[in-house]
């Protein structure tokens, strides 16, 4: 009888704990979206998850994520304070508001031309320590043309860079681009929209000189609405989209490598957000 009792009692044991070998090892605790959302909300602050099909989903802060992700949405900042993600090298660049939703501003109002930002030479050096006088030299060239510099992007050489944007006001121009390929002597490349002329163009900026490299007419951006602006790099191909839409491809004459960050021009006040760097 002993025998019995003993056997059954092996045989309960035994059934208990296959049951559970089976539970652990094929019924996860909580299926990967749970787990996604879960991870997320244990940070205090971070990039947003991203979806499957690519959409920003709810961003709510300016980081860098495991797949080389940085998003800048200026939730962080200080409104009426200048930016502490962007470094401004040419122009009048502040902390706004549109809405309730923290912006960051080019305000051109203030604009005089010529005339760099403020404290250049100390942005300069964080940026490219011992060559930072070739960059002021080339700079103040051609400060006609406001733009501020991405932090935590250190070198950026593929992927994809895209930002919201909507121009306010501005008589000469209302300019929205993204500026990359920024060099330590200050040479770069700008892809911008403009809500006064309905383009969108692919500007070259070499030893303060401009020249426009494409030109594509009848990209509609209206004033006091929010757009959306992206590009694609691959190797020494750039692609421009609007709203969604691609409108060019331009081979450069080397591949892309270097900084990036905000471009405008002149007089233009233009509100930007959600600037997103996917780097590959």
């Amino acid at each position: 009888m002993k025998r019995k009792t003993s056997f059954i009692t092996s045989m309960v044991l035994s059934l208990s704990l296959f049951s559970f070998f089976l539970y652990q090892n094929k019924v996860p605790a909580e299926s990967p979206a749970q787990l996604e959302v879960a991870a997320n909300q244990t940070k205090s602050f971070g990039l947003a998850s991203v979806a499957m099909a690519g959409e920003i989903a709810n961003p709510t802060a300016s980081d860098i994520n495991q797949k080389g992700q940085t998003l800048f949405d200026f939730s962080t900042e200080t409104v009426g304070a200048s930016p502490k993600t962007f470094t401004p090298a040419v122009g009048n660049w502040i902390i706004g508001s549109d809405d309730n939703n923290t912006v960051l501003v080019v305000d051109g109002r203030k604009w005089k031309r010529g005339i760099a930002s403020a404290g250049l030479a100390d942005k300069a050096r964080a940026l490219y320590g011992e060559r930072y006088a070739e960059f002021l030299d080339n700079v103040t060239a051609y400060a006609y043309y406001p733009f501020a510099v991405a932090g935590n992007v250190e070198n950026f050489t593929g992927g994809e860079i895209s930002v919201r944007f909507k121009g306010v006001a501005g008589r000469i121009d209302q300019g929205a681009g993204i500026l990359f390929d920024l060099k330590p002597n200050g040479d770069y490349y700008a892809l911008r929209a403009n809500p006064l002329e309905n383009n969108l163009v692919l500007w070259r900026y070499k030893h303060g000189k401009r020249s426009s490299v494409t030109w594509v007419r009848n990209v509609n951006t209206p004033s006091h609405k929010w757009h959306t602006l992206k590009m694609t790099v691959d190797d020494n191909l750039v692609k421009g989209y609007v709203n969604g839409k691609q409108y060019m491809a331009e081979r450069l004459p080397v591949p892309v490598s270097g900084k990036v960050g905000l471009w405008t021009k002149a007089d233009s006040v233009v509100y930007f957000d959600d600037y997103l760097v996917n780097a590959r």
